[in-house]
């Protein structure tokens, strides 16, 4: 029993900080305004990450395609971590690391949104996604944790979730982009 009061203790611990933490809601603020930018301009979100990040990109980009409260026009989003096939004969032919910027570099364009998902900060898949955006002209947002990493500085939009315990961030994350999903549905659909 110790240990999961302890959990939930921790949990709601960090939920209190992020509360708190106005840096970290104007990211998310902002994160809002470019993904409803994008769409109103006919723009697609892109998703990726490793892991537990990459279960929580393909569960954003469904909230999106989807719905989330409301039953509305499908809004298009992809998350670049499902297609076996692509992941696959990227890893062989070329490298794992380029997994997700070989698919930007098929699939993007000006106008679009990348969203990178990465407790440490330092997956080089997402690092060179990013920088495959930057040379598209594709908006980028980076979800992070506390630990300073790699992608801190590279992101247009960085919300740096303020704990360094992975199963917290990852709590965060989705949280975050659970609200993300929220305002931007309720956006596109007129309410």
């Amino acid at each position: 029993m110790d240990i999961i009061k302890k959990r939930i203790e921790e949990s709601i611990a960090s939920k209190q900080a992020l509360l708190n933490d106005t840096e970290v809601l104007d990211s998310v603020k902002a994160t809002c305004d470019a993904i409803i930018d994008s769409y109103k301009n006919s723009g697609c979100i892109f998703f990726a990450g490793n892991g537990g990040s990459a279960a929580d990109a393909q569960h954003l980009a469904a909230e999106l395609v989807v719905r989330f409260y409301l039953n509305r026009k499908g809004l298009a989003a992809h998350a670049l971590t499902v297609d076996t096939s692509i992941l696959t004969a990227c890893s062989n032919d070329f490298s794992f690391d380029d997994v997700f910027a070989r698919q930007l570099e098929a699939n993007a364009k000006l106008g679009d949104v990348f969203v990178g998902i990465s407790t440490s900060g330092n997956s080089e898949n997402v690092i060179r996604a990013v920088r495959k955006c930057n040379e598209l002209g594709v908006k980028t947002i980076i979800f992070t944790g506390a630990k300073n990493g790699k992608l801190d500085d590279m992101g247009d939009i960085v919300i740096k979730v303020p704990s360094e315990d992975t199963p917290r961030i990852q709590e965060m994350h989705i949280l975050l982009g659970h609200i993300i999903c929220e305002i931007v549905e309720k956006e596109m659909a007129g309410i």
